[in-house]
């Protein structure tokens, strides 16, 4: 698709209304004026292939030209995305069990696909674990993802098993319990490791990382009111403040009040080599980022996304000199 139908396509989906409220939105934050603001979300969209979202997460209306060219917006990371994965290998990642399936020597924990084929016996050893959590078998955002307790299943696995397939259910895993030192940021959510591996056309290696950490919710995504802060990839040490999608900044968790800033992730070196190792699995997935949980025992995979989302890695908070994730990429691929 050419930029101009690219943009065009956008432009007849886009919902106006909610760009005209995010306007109201920055003109407060920003002190200029709303038809200012719309004209330069306009100009944006063309020079930048930046969508209303993107101008406002990443505070396009605070940088100049040369810094807007390094933010990694929805038009530049679809294009990444089309050009480096094979739509034909997505659903190695795309369905849960078949990606558990594939990546299974870094997924120990339990886990059950849940179709109209399942048996209710299938379900008795899950029902001996402690709590479950279920997922549809596609989906993304943390969207349908939900915990079981003994309380779901205690009238036994014919009526567990109707609860889970009226929920959407699609696989039941073993909860991951996460590393002691992890749980100190936020004890209620797996705080997990976004890691992007990028086999490109100049280097191959990870081209970016941010911790998710959860905000009181089960999920530790950004958009179940999750924040993140950006992974030193040499160290595993957080480099920035904690950021949500609302724009709001932590320098210590509101919950624990751990300092987020100089926060060390245990295992970093072995998680690190972990995705770089499944990463060659299917060479045909090109860029691929990975959600891994830190356990007592080493890092494990919670799941890959064959379509990485470029929210997290726009959050102005985490480019304090208004310097983008772009050229990051620009090391490994032309872009």
């Amino acid at each position: 698709m050419s930029r101009v139908s690219y943009l065009i396509k956008r432009a007849l989906k886009m919902d106006w209304k909610a760009m005209w409220k995010t306007t109201g939105l920055l003109k407060e934050r920003s002190g200029k004026s709303r038809m200012w603001l719309l004209a330069d979300m306009i100009q944006c969209g063309f020079k930048y292939n930046a969508g209303y979202i993107d101008y406002k997460i990443a505070h396009m209306y605070e940088l100049n030209d040369e810094q807007r060219r390094t933010v990694i917006t929805r038009g530049i990371s679809n294009s990444i995305v089309r050009r480096m994965n094979d739509k034909a290998y997505w659903h190695f990642f795309d369905d849960k069990t078949q990606f558990n399936e594939l990546f299974r020597e870094w997924i120990p924990r339990k886990w059950l696909l849940i179709n109209e084929k399942t048996m209710p016996e299938q379900l008795e050893e899950m029902m001996t674990l402690p709590q479950l959590i279920g997922k549809p078998l596609e989906g993304s955002s943390g969207v349908g993802i939900l915990k079981f307790t003994p309380d779901d299943w205690r009238s036994g696995p014919v009526v567990f098993l109707e609860l889970l397939r009226g929920k959407g259910i699609g696989i039941l895993e073993e909860v991951v319990v996460q590393h002691p030192t992890m749980a100190k940021l936020c004890p209620h959510s797996v705080n997990t490791c976004r890691i992007a591996t990028l086999l490109g056309d100049k280097q191959e290696g990870i081209v970016y990382g941010f911790l998710r950490i959860g905000n009181g919710k089960v999920m530790d995504n950004v958009d179940c009111g999750g924040m993140a802060a950006r992974i030193d990839l040499d160290s595993g040490m957080l480099l920035t403040v904690g950021a949500d999608k609302a724009g709001n900044t932590f320098t210590r968790h509101p919950i624990t009040g751990t300092e987020i800033i100089g926060f060390t992730i245990p295992y970093w070196e072995e998680a690190k080599q972990m995705c770089m190792e499944a990463a060659k699995k299917v060479p045909q997935m090109r860029f691929v980022a990975w959600d891994v949980a830190i356990t007592p025992d080493g890092p494990t995979f919670i799941e890959g996304n064959s379509f990485p989302s470029h929210a997290v890695p726009q959050f102005a908070a985490h480019y304090p000199d208004g310097i983008g994730i772009l050229p990051e990429f620009r090391k490994f691929i032309n872009v």
